[in-house]
């Protein structure tokens, strides 16, 4: 009996301490991987707020006709970079400046080059074949050249770039 007991005493000796060797081993990758999960989340926050920052700054400049003379694109550049349209405050994300702004309509066309955003016809059908039904004008919000930036430094993420956010709504004729 009591060389069972010092066989039993001496293997659990050999295994102590297994666990936790366990544990460290499974826990680098648990790291990356909750590490990867939390910058490719950040990363589709940073895109979502931006798509809201524009959507806000396109639905402001729709109220207004481009033809005005107090046509407020400078304020709508900064409604969609702060939040406000006095340019105060921190950028609603993190790197965004006022230049990745551009607002196009049927005055403002410079680097506007993808799209017609002046006064285009409406049809009464999808097809735009159909008869006429009229002609609204549009507006656009974009915002080019945002460059992501991660938390962690282990993660090389650097160089990745949002393609263009874009948001066109109707504009008051």
């Amino acid at each position: 009996m009591r060389e069972v007991m010092r066989e039993h005493r001496y293997r659990s000796g050999r295994m102590r301490g297994v666990a936790a060797v366990e544990f460290a081993i499974v826990l680098i990758p648990l790291v990356i991987l909750v590490s990867g999960v939390a910058e490719y989340g950040r990363a589709i926050y940073q895109y979502d707020a931006l798509t809201k920052s524009t959507r806000s700054a396109a639905r402001y400049l729709s109220q207004f006709s481009p033809e005005d003379l107090a046509y407020p694109v400078d304020e709508a550049k900064c409604l969609a970079v702060y939040g406000n349209v006095s340019c105060t405050g921190s950028a609603l994300v993190s790197g965004l400046t006022p230049s990745m702004v551009t607002v196009c309509d049927r005055l403002h066309t410079s680097d506007c080059s993808d799209a017609i955003y002046g006064t285009v016809s409406t049809y009464d059908n999808s097809s735009g074949t159909g008869a006429a039904a009229g002609t609204i004008s549009l507006v656009a919000v974009k915002i080019s050249g945002f460059q992501y930036s991660p938390l962690q430094s282990f993660i090389n993420a650097s160089g990745i770039t949002f393609s263009n956010i874009v948001t066109v709504m109707r504009q008051v004729l």
